[in-house]
This record gives C-alpha cells, sequence and structure tokens, in this order.
C-alpha cells in the first residue's frame, strides 16, 4: 500500500490521536474551570479509534502518541493500548506513547510498560504544591510525582513538558533542572502563546520568551546544541556540566515545519494536518459509514493532499480554542 506523502514530499509517520476531551485538571493556561464537555455520542469509541489508528498504521505511521485532555481518564483505556499494541507486535508500529498529567500513572504505568509503551511525557510545570494546585486548580502535586516514579519504576522513560510561565515558574528554573537530572529524567520547556484570554487568565500576561529562560541558563552552565530531529518542533541541547539534554519549544517559530511529519486526530475525529491552521478534515463520517475502511482510507490520503507547507498562528484572526501549545501537539517528541 503507497504510504502518506504529503504535497511537499514528506511522508506522515507520526501520529497524534487524542482520546478524550476531558481531564481531571483544570489548568488554568488550558481550559476553563468550569468545562462544557462533549456529548459523548461525538466522540469516537475505543473500537473507532483503534480503527483509525490502524489505518494510518498501514498508511505507514511509524509512531503514534496518545493524548486528552488526560488519556488515563478514559473509561477502559488499557483496552484500546492493548489492542492497539498488536501493531508493535507486527513491527508495523515502531513506538507507542503517551502525553500525560501524571495523576493516573501510578494506576496504570505497570500496565502500560508491558503493553509496550516504552516513554512518556509528563505535563509539570512546578514542584513546589501550592503553586501546583493554584495552576492546575484540581491538581495534587504528591499524586502526580507517585505517577512520575511509577512510570520510572516500571521502566518508562519520562519527559518532563514545563510549560514557562512569567512570574509563576521562573524562580524554579534551576530547581526543575537540577530534579530532572538526579531523577534521569528529559526535560523540555514550552512557550506558551501569549494570544486571547482563558477565563481571568491573560496569556500575555504569562507570556516568558524561551529565548530569555535559555540565556538565564546559559548564564549558569554550557550550552551545547544538539542536531537532534524528531520531526518535531523542540530544539535540543545538552547542558555539559551535566549532560542533561533539555528542549524548547517555540511554537510561533517556523524551524520545523520543512521537516514535519506528523499529524493530529482530536476525539470526535477531526484531522488537523498542520496545528497552526484551521483546515481539517472529518474522519468520524467514514468512519461510521461503513464497517470497511475503504472510505477511511479516501479521506485520510484526501486530507494529507491538503498539508500546508506551514503553519500559521496569526492572533488578528484566530480565536482561541482553550489550547495551549502543548495540546496543540507541540511537545516535541
Amino acid at each position: 500500500m503507497a504510504p502518506l506523502i504529503d504535497p511537499f514530499a514528506r511522508p506522515i509517520t507520526y501520529l497524534r490521536v487524542s482520546v478524550t476531551d476531558r481531564c481531571d485538571f483544570r489548568c488554568t493556561y488550558c481550559m476553563a474551570e468550569h468545562m462544557q464537555f462533549l456529548p459523548k455520542k461525538d466522540l469516537l469509541t475505543l473500537e473507532e479509534l483503534d480503527r483509525l489508528c490502524s489505518a494510518f498504521v498501514r498508511l505507514g505511521v511509524e509512531k503514534l502518541r496518545i493524548t486528552g485532555g488526560e488519556p488515563l481518564v478514559r473509561r477502559d483505556i488499557l483496552t484500546f493500548f492493548r489492542s492497539v499494541s498488536r501493531h508493535l507486535d507486527s513491527g508495523a508500529l515502531k513506538e507507542l506513547t503517551l502525553t500525560t498529567n501524571g495523576s493516573q500513572l501510578a494506576r496504570f504505568a505497570a500496565d502500560l510498560a508491558a503493553i509496550g509503551v516504552r516513554r512518556v511525557n509528563v505535563s509539570l510545570d512546578t514542584l513546589d504544591a501550592e503553586k501546583f494546585t493554584r495552576v492546575t486548580r484540581w491538581g495534587r502535586l504528591p499524586q502526580v510525582m507517585e505517577g512520575i516514579a511509577a512510570a520510572k519504576a516500571a521502566g518508562l522513560r519520562v519527559k518532563i513538558n514545563t510549560v514557562a510561565l512569567k512570574g509563576f515558574n521562573e524562580d524554579e528554573l534551576f530547581a526543575l533542572l537540577d530534579w530532572c537530572a538526579g531523577e534521569g529524567h528529559d526535560l523540555t520547556f514550552i512557550e506558551v502563546m501569549p494570544m486571547g484570554e482563558m477565563g481571568e487568565e491573560m496569556r500575555l500576561d504569562q507570556y516568558w520568551p524561551l529565548k530569555d529562560l535559555r540565556a538565564r541558563l546559559a548564564e549558569r552552565f554550557t550550552l551545547t546544541e544538539l542536531a537532534e530531529r524528531t520531526g518535531g518542533p523542540a530544539r535540543y541541547v545538552r547542558i555539559e556540566e551535566t549532560g542533561q539534554k533539555v528542549g524548547f519549544i517555540t511554537p510561533l517559530s517556523h524551524n520545523f515545519c520543512e521537516s514535519c511529519n506528523r499529524v493530529r486526530v482530536t476525539c470526535t475525529g477531526e484531522l488537523y494536518m498542520c496545528l497552526g491552521q484551521e483546515d481539517m478534515a472529518d474522519l468520524r463520517a467514514p468512519l461510521r459509514a461503513s464497517e470497511g475502511d475503504e472510505l477511511l482510507e479516501q479521506a485520510i490520503r484526501a486530507a494529507i493532499a491538503r498539508k500546508p507547507k506551514g503553519h500559521d498562528f496569526d492572533y488578528s484572526r484566530q480565536k482561541v480554542r482553550g489550547q495551549v501549545s502543548r495540546h496543540m501537539s507541540h511537545t516535541g517528541g
């Protein structure tokens, strides 16, 4: 079967799939405290998600990242992981990964490792319990730290994703770095998008440019640029004094577009070919129109044929859709 190739000769080998819009946190930069979630009928079933992911794997996707919301709050989510893991067993899928807030990892880490998950990205913006509750509203830091420890004990490689927030975690820059070094976790900083308003939190007030963060690191450490690329937005450096790898994700930059190998599907079956543009394709309709996958594969190919060369964050046109850069798939792999 011919693989997915976009109009700019880029193979599409990385799919991010949201399995739910629900989350057990209400992070101030991500969603309102009292969210109106989607009706259950609008969400793809676990079986439909399996069919969709399997179709992409047949078409050449080799890396699958499961996201949310918080993916581990979806009922019976391990059933989906176990089913999709058959593609790991066959060799068609090279990597099955997860982005999580860590709240449910203590329950699921061992099972995920047994299924074949080898890496998880955990969102963690502060090591201070009071500040953690303030930014997540509903979260408890000890629960997340227990989950991270369980993931490490299960043999999962943990990457910490930290959203850089002005006036919130600036003073924890080196504490986060030291903690990750001590635990053996990679660390990636994500620049919050300075656009619009989410509840009482103004994103412009939260904006901490990563060039400033990186300059602070360079005052204390020697940073060596790494050539490593994941097909995604992260740029990496090695801190020579500790040997750590640290990533920087600046979603406004076009520095990763030319090698972009990824697309994203929402929990309702909307396929976004570019994370910075509004164009999308409905995959739920062809999924539900037939028990076979011919219509689905046709819809996927037609959508990839519309994948643009690069993204476009034009704030004069865009309205906030309740998503920080982390949730627009900018997690650096």
